[in-house]
């Protein structure tokens, strides 16, 4: 195998994980859309904690998306 391919392959196998930040990110959603649906004047308190799980979140997919531009040049 050339190194160029193994480099794509390995590249492409870091961005395995963004799959899971989407499972991720969508288990974040559903609950807060349904407590904002239930309580709207709970929103002020929800979207706090809300905005944080999704910064982390999204800091993961942003981490693999580093990971595999480095191993691909």
């Amino acid at each position: 195998m050339e190194l160029e391919a193994a480099k794509l392959i390995a590249a492409a196998l870091a961005l395995l994980p963004i799959a899971g930040v989407g499972v991720g990110l969508g288990l974040i959603f559903s609950p807060y859309n349904e407590a904002v649906g239930r309580n709207p004047s709970a929103t002020e308190l929800l979207d706090k904690k809300f905005f944080l799980t999704f910064a982390f979140t999204e800091a993961l997919a942003i981490f693999a998306l580093v990971v595999s531009l480095v191993i691909l040049f």
